[in-house]
């Protein structure tokens, strides 16, 4: 385990004061205070970590020092508080060294949920709008408010491929561990002989991106307007209002039909390619610092899963962290807390051992 240096926690709790009073003489302009207090809410939590195990540590010495004391009565007493104490630090230090470890910059920002059909035809397409629910009712629990963005449904139900925006607090945190190939094993509807069928769908979530995040000039875009087709109802596919726009440095490509108002499904269209334009650059920016790349959506090959849906044997298994749970029915309504909180302890399991090493 890191241990942070005493001279590290003194400089901590200095910012912290200094941040106070500050916020505290009431002559800071507007702007400056809101900057001050952001910095305050954000490091007043570290402060009070690194507070606790300044003082455990204290603690320790005193009762090291004890330990040698000539009476036993005493010294046995201290020995016994000492562990006690030992075990406190050693919790609190590991607290400490996860609340200075650096933070994704995305953690606090909406999301783009991206669900698509992969191996398995109709049965995939019903994987993927399973996921969607499965999203659905998760985000709901957590007070968040899903939008569907844009969705290409299957004849037999389901999605071809789904994209929606998630908002609230702290969704691209949660929802990051998320990203990858999701397999399903199960007995369709239309088998017959209950053979048991593998599908997979792929599941892709990027942090929503601002204007200021990525300047995108009006010189680099192709806009096509076209007829909509397909599902939509009658309004829609009397007017041109389907948007093609073609990002032309990068060849990315979105095309958003789903609004009646070719206005619409512009904006929508501009927040689609604004979102995957600032993906790309944060992969870029994570590839160049780690000098290899983990990608974030396979081909939807079932043997590229991060986790298993089986429904014979009731089980969620994600293979990331060998981690199953017999809640098969519980996880698909969204009760996904168990799977999430683990994902994101490993997490922080395998960056504070980067610290260590």
């Amino acid at each position: 385990m890191t241990r942070i240096s005493p001279e590290r926690i003194r400089q901590i709790e200095a910012r912290r004061d200094e941040l106070a009073a500050q916020m505290a003489r009431g002559d800071l302009p507007s702007e400056r205070f809101v900057a001050v207090s952001k910095e305050y809410a954000e490091l007043e939590p570290v402060a009070a970590a690194a507070g606790e195990v300044r003082r455990l540590r204290q603690e320790g010495e005193s009762l090291r020092y004890m330990t040698q004391d000539a009476d036993p009565e005493l010294r046995a007493m201290a020995g016994d508080e000492l562990a006690g104490n030992e075990t406190a630090l050693a919790d609190a230090d590991r607290k400490l060294a996860l609340a200075l470890l650096p933070r994704d910059a995305a953690d606090e920002r909406a999301a783009m949920l991206e669900i698509r059909a992969g191996t398995g035809g109709d049965e995939a397409a019903l994987f993927a709008g399973d996921l969607f629910r499965m999203y659905q009712k998760f985000a709901e629990g957590q007070g968040w408010r899903v939008e569907l963005i844009s969705a290409s449904t299957s004849e037999a139900g389901g999605f071809k491929e789904v994209v929606a925006g998630v908002e609230g607090r702290g969704v691209f945190a949660k929802m990051k561990f998320e990203s990858g190939v999701h397999r399903v094993q199960r007995v369709p509807a239309t088998e017959n002989q209950g053979r048991i069928h593998t599908s997979a769908a792929t599941v892709a979530v990027l942090p929503e991106a601002q204007e200021v995040d990525v300047q995108i000039e009006d010189k680099d875009l192709r806009i096509d307007i076209y007829r909509s087709s397909g599902p939509g109802g009658q309004g829609v596919n009397t007017t041109d209002s389907a948007v093609r726009i073609t990002h032309i440095p990068t060849g990315t490509v979105v095309i958003q039909q789903d609004e009646r108002s070719q206005i619409k499904n512009r904006a929508k269209a501009m927040k689609v390619l604004r979102t995957r334009l600032y993906e790309a650059e944060r992969e870029r920016l994570a590839n160049e610092r780690s000098g290899s790349r983990k990608a974030m959506v396979g081909s939807g090959d079932r043997s590229e899963r991060i986790r298993t849906y089986n429904f014979p044997q009731g089980r969620v298994t994600d293979h990331r962290i060998n981690l199953t749970l017999h809640r098969l029915p519980e996880v698909l309504e969204g009760e996904l807390d168990e799977l999430i909180g683990a994902l994101v302890a490993e997490d922080e399991a395998e960056r504070l051992a980067s610290l260590d090493g």
